[in-house]
């Protein structure tokens, strides 16, 4: 019996040696060749997510917004998102909320800004205090965190009845203000009582 064992131990020993060899020798082949030849960067998205809905939430844990789209594809070579018909809606409450829809949208890698592209639309209701505003554009710049959209674009307002038209916008949801750059128009209907 411990002739066979010591027979048995003879034979796997050198086995065992020979494939953890191969593995080291294995091992140290792959690493020299990632040194020679490196890995060849991604240029195709590496994955995508169908009919999505992501809730961003405060540090006190309220919800901040909503954001959803049909299709969201992810650019691995700048960790962007790429997304189609992309719905943004502001969740805080004081203002009222607001709701962005587009036909297309970028998001770059830490959600601070979102590039909303082609028939963008901007809709906040009427509160108690202010009257409805609707804004239409073909591109805006959407800082979620800061309650801040911007464009470079001809931007078209509706702010009940008036109507304000102009080329380059700055608007802060949160406090209300609103800046166009140049070419502006304007229509203005006070409000009805």
């Amino acid at each position: 019996m411990n002739g066979r064992r010591f027979r048995l131990i003879a034979i796997l020993a050198p086995l065992v040696a020979l494939a953890l060899g191969s593995f080291w020798l294995f091992e140290v082949m792959r690493r020299a060749s990632d040194e020679v030849i490196p890995t060849p960067e991604r240029k195709e998205p590496d994955f995508y997510v169908e009919k999505f809905s992501y809730v961003k939430m405060t540090k006190s844990g309220k919800a901040q917004y909503h954001f959803s789209g049909t299709r969201m594809t992810h650019n691995p070579q700048d960790d962007s998102y790429d997304i189609e018909l992309p719905v943004v809606k502001n969740l805080r409450g004081a203002n009222g909320p607001m709701t962005l829809r587009a036909k297309r949208a970028t998001v770059n890698s830490d959600n601070s800004q979102i590039h909303m592209y082609e028939n963008v639309r901007m809709d906040r209701p009427a509160t108690a205090d202010s009257e409805a505003m609707r804004l239409l554009s073909d591109y805006l710049l959407v800082l979620p965190d800061d309650d801040v959209v911007k464009s470079d674009k001809p931007v078209e307002i509706h702010l009940g009845q008036s109507v304000l038209t102009g080329t380059g916008m700055f608007a802060n949801n949160a406090t209300r203000e609103l800046r166009l750059a140049g070419n502006v128009h304007g229509t203005y209907q006070a409000p009805q009582r």
